[in-house]
């Protein structure tokens, strides 16, 4: 068979992605052949598309990405464009060195929101530099008629974190929260989260232009940050438990930072016809 698109499949607590070398920017990857890569059925499966790019070839690049970085260009499992993805970053930053396209354990990935530091620790886990979390006020959503109200938080991209006494497991995110528009014009990533103890939390996520995830590295920073709030703090750290496992998160006031695994499980190429006929 021809050889076809090189793609790697890999996952950060179980949020998992397709990623697509294209160190010559020559991928054209649209909205209709993200979607059927993420296909759990028809494609490979995965929560998003992560496009490895050099950030000089990227033309929506934005200010303060140098050209020599790598950029993730991450696409939702809908085909939209997303800012930024926590887990993605580990997984991008755990194929560029696996790879050998960088050498330094520390280094700078380009995003939609930016660019990130990244380091790969002794133990293989990433720790993601994920910038200052804004807090915006409140605002609500509804689950089976049921509201909750949130924290607004960006961190790179929009995150409704709603502290809760119902137990998170309890909940049905089988369909999108109902969110207010004019609070979230382009879609919100809403949590619901537990507060275990100062420094630990449950939490489960629905992610806009996906459903609910395993795990989401962004929610994860907007999970603290409303607890912290809470609690009348701005700053702190504990340990974040999902469905797909377990993220370590710290807020100062001058930052975040997350840390977790970051797994490659395949790498192969797409039939060029599969490729074609999307």
């Amino acid at each position: 068979m021809e050889q076809g698109i090189e793609f790697l499949k890999g996952h950060g607590t179980e949020n998992d992605f397709v990623l697509l070398p294209d160190p010559t920017g020559a991928l054209e990857l649209t909205p209709s052949r993200v979607r059927a890569l993420c296909d759990r059925r028809c494609g490979l499966g995965a929560d998003g598309v992560l496009r490895a790019v050099p950030a000089g070839l990227v033309s929506d690049a934005p200010p303060g990405s140098c050209a020599d970085d790598w950029f993730m260009d991450y696409r939702n499992a809908d085909g939209s464009l997303a800012e930024l993805c926590g887990n993605g970053v580990r997984v991008f930053a755990r194929y560029l060195t696996d790879a050998g396209l960088v050498a330094d354990p520390q280094f700078r990935i380009g995003s939609r929101s930016g660019p990130r530091t990244v380091r790969r620790n002794d133990d293989g886990s990433v720790t993601v530099e994920m910038g200052r979390v804004a807090r915006h006020g409140t605002s609500t959503v509804t689950v089976e008629g049921a509201a909750f109200t949130g924290l607004m938080v960006d961190v790179g991209n929009p995150h409704l974190a709603c502290l809760t006494d119902v137990p998170v497991e309890h909940l049905d995110l089988t369909v999108p929260p109902g969110h207010d528009p004019g609070d979230f014009p382009h879609g919100v990533n809403v949590e619901f989260v537990n507060v275990v103890s100062a420094q630990e939390l449950r939490m489960r996520v629905h992610e806009r232009g996906v459903g609910e995830t395993r795990s989401c590295g962004t929610g994860t920073v907007a999970a603290l940050a409303a607890a912290l709030q809470a609690q009348g703090r701005d700053a702190g750290e504990a340990d974040v438990q999902m469905p797909g496992g377990q993220l370590h998160v710290a807020i100062t006031r001058d930052g975040s930072t997350l840390t977790g695994p970051a797994v490659l499980v395949a790498w192969g190429w797409l039939a060029p016809d599969w490729w074609s006929a999307h």
